[in-house]
C-alpha cells in the first residue's frame, strides 16, 4: 500500500516539477530544428549551382558554436562545386565501431513559376511545411544536427561514436558518397548506418500511425536512350519510315510491357503486415499477393497502385522525349530517355535484352546514359540496429511493428551497402495524407510530424 502511495506522489512531483522543464527543453529544440530548416531551404543546392558548400558552412557553424572540436568536423570540397561533410560525436568506448547517420545536402531543382509558393522559402499552410527539400532531405539534416547538438549540450555520451555523413550529389550521381566511403573511409567506417533518405512511417486518413518500414534493399537506377533515325525530307512528302512514329511505336510497346514478377520473403512479410494495419483496395491487393505471389491476378492487383507496383518487378518508363528540327521537315532523329529501376539480382544486360525483344525493331538504337555501378543485395538486419529503431518507434506508437522492406527507388545506400556497411533506411518523419511529393510540386511535410521525428531521433541516438 505504501509503495502505491509513494509511486503516486513520485509521479505527481515529476508532473508538477520536472515535466514542465522537459517540455520546455523539447520546445526549445523544436524551434531550433525548424529555424535550421528555414535557413537551409533557401540554398538552391542543385548540381552545378555552387550552393552546397555555402549551405554546409551554415551547418559547420552550428556545430562549432555548440562546442564540437575542429578535429571532429570535416568539410571536404569535392568535384568542383560540391562537398561532403562528416561530423563526429565521440563515444565512451573506442573499441566499439561507430554508427553513421546518412543524409544528402543537394536537391532536385524547382521552378518558382510552377509552384504555388516560393519553393526556396519554408512556408507554413494548414500545419504543413512547404518548400523544396523539406522532405528530401533537408528536414532530416536539421533533425540530425539539432539532436547531436542537444546531446552535446546535455552531456550525453554515447557508448560508440555517432557520425553524421552528408553527401553533396545524391540526386545526380553520388560521386561524393563514393569518395566519402572510400578515400575518407577512416572518417566514415561504421558497424552499420541509418539512412534518413529512405524508410519511415505512415499515418492513415484518421491520423493513426499504421506502419513503419526499415529499408534494407533498393533498386538500381539505369538511364537508357532510345534513338530512331532516317534520311528525313519535306513534310509535304511523308515517308513510311518516320523516325518519330517508329520511336513512338517502340515506346508504346515498352509502356505496355510488364517485367517478370519477383519477390522474396521480406516483400511478402511487408505486404502481409501492412495489409493488417491498412484498409481499402491497396490492403486487399497486398494481402492477395502475399497469400499467393504466383497468382497473375494478384500481381495485376499490385500493378494498380504506383506506390507499391515497383516492389514486385523491374520497371522502365519513358521520362524525356525529343525529335525533329522544323515544323515543315520530317524528323531525321527522334530520341527518348528511359529510366529503369532494376530489381536486386537482375543484371543490366538482362533488362536491356528484354527491352530489345519487346520493341522488336533492330533499327531502334539503345544506348547507355547512366548504367548503375552498384547493384547490392539486401542488408542483413543486425539486432542492435533493429532493437533501437523498434524502441524509438514504439515509444511513440506502441502498436506499430517496424518491418524490413525493399525500396523501388535508389539512395546513397547503394554505395554503403556495396562497400560493406549494412544500411537501414529509417527516416523519422511520418507521412500523412498529402505529405511528401519529393521531386514534385509543393513538396511538404506536416509540421507536427517533423517535431515528432525530433523525439524519435533523440531516442535513437541516446540509446546508442
Amino acid at each position: 500500500m505504501k509503495t502505491g502511495i509513494y509511486s503516486f506522489f513520485a509521479a505527481l512531483c515529476f508532473s508538477l516539477i520536472f515535466k514542465p522543464f522537459i517540455f520546455a527543453a523539447e520546445r526549445k529544440y523544436e524551434t531550433e530544428a525548424l529555424n535550421l530548416l528555414t535557413e537551409l531551404v533557401p540554398y538552391r543546392t542543385v548540381a552545378g549551382n555552387g550552393q552546397v558548400i555555402p549551405m554546409a558552412n551554415v551547418i559547420v557553424k552550428r556545430f562549432e558554436d555548440a562546442g564540437f572540436p575542429d578535429e571532429d568536423i570535416h568539410l571536404i570540397p569535392m568535384y568542383e562545386d560540391t562537398a561532403g561533410l562528416v561530423v563526429r560525436l565521440k563515444g565512451s568506448d573506442s573499441s566499439e565501431k561507430p554508427v553513421v547517420f546518412m543524409g544528402h545536402m543537394d536537391i532536385v531543382d524547382a521552378k518558382p513559376s510552377e509552384w504555388e509558393l516560393d519553393p526556396f522559402v519554408v512556408s507554413e499552410v494548414n500545419g504543413k511545411l512547404i518548400g523544396r527539400g523539406v522532405a528530401d532531405n533537408k528536414d532530416a539534416i536539421s533533425l540530425f544536427v539539432t539532436t547531436m547538438i542537444r546531446l552535446k549540450k546535455e552531456g550525453v555520451v554515447p557508448k560508440r561514436d555517432l557520425v553524421l555523413v552528408l553527401s553533396g550529389d545524391e540526386e545526380t550521381g553520388a560521386k561524393t558518397t563514393k569518395e566519402l566511403y572510400t578515400t575518407y573511409r577512416h572518417l566514415t567506417d561504421a558497424e552499420f548506418a541509418f539512412n534518413s533518405d529512405a524508410g519511415g512511417g505512415n499515418y492513415d486518413e484518421n491520423g493513426k500511425a499504421v506502419s513503419f518500414g526499415i529499408e534494407v534493399a533498393e533498386k538500381a537506377s539505369m538511364n537508357l536512350k532510345l534513338t530512331a533515325t532516317n534520311s528525313g525530307g519535306h513534310s509535304s512528302a511523308p515517308r513510311d519510315d518516320n523516325a518519330i512514329y517508329e520511336l513512338a511505336d517502340a515506346l508504346v510497346k515498352l509502356g505496355k510491357y510488364k517485367f517478370p514478377v519477383r519477390y522474396n520473403e521480406m516483400t511478402l512479410d511487408y505486404f502481409r503486415e501492412n495489409a493488417k494495419q491498412s484498409s481499402g483496395e491497396m490492403a486487399a491487393a497486398m494481402r492477395a499477393f502475399a497469400n499467393n505471389p504466383t497468382d497473375e491476378r494478384a500481381a495485376n492487383g499490385i500493378e494498380q497502385f504506383p506506390e507499391i507496383k515497383g516492389f514486385i518487378r523491374t520497371t522502365c518508363v519513358a521520362t524525356m522525349l525529343s525529335g525533329g528540327n522544323a515544323p515543315s521537315a520530317l524528323a531525321r532523329k527522334a530520341e527518348a530517355t528511359v529510366n529503369c529501376r532494376i530489381y536486386p539480382g537482375v543484371s543490366v544486360e538482362d533488362v536491356k535484352s528484354q527491352i530489345r525483344d519487346v520493341i522488336g525493331n533492330p533499327a531502334i538504337e539503345i544506348s547507355d546514359l547512366n548504367i548503375p555501378e552498384y547493384t547490392p543485395g539486401a542488408s542483413d538486419m543486425i539486432p542492435a540496429a533493429y532493437d533501437v529503431i523498434k524502441k524509438a518507434v514504439q515509444a511513440q506508437h506502441p502498436h506499430v511493428e517496424p518491418l524490413p522492406y525493399m525500396a523501388a527507388y535508389t539512395t546513397d545506400a547503394k554505395v554503403t551497402r556495396s562497400l560493406g556497411i549494412p544500411t537501414y533506411g529509417v527516416y523519422g518523419v511520418y507521412y500523412g495524407v498529402g505529405d511528401g511529393n519529393s521531386h514534385g510540386l509543393n513538396e511538404n511535410i506536416t509540421k507536427q510530424y517533423f517535431y515528432d521525428a525530433l523525439d524519435y531521433w533523440y531516442i535513437v541516438m541516446s540509446e546508442l
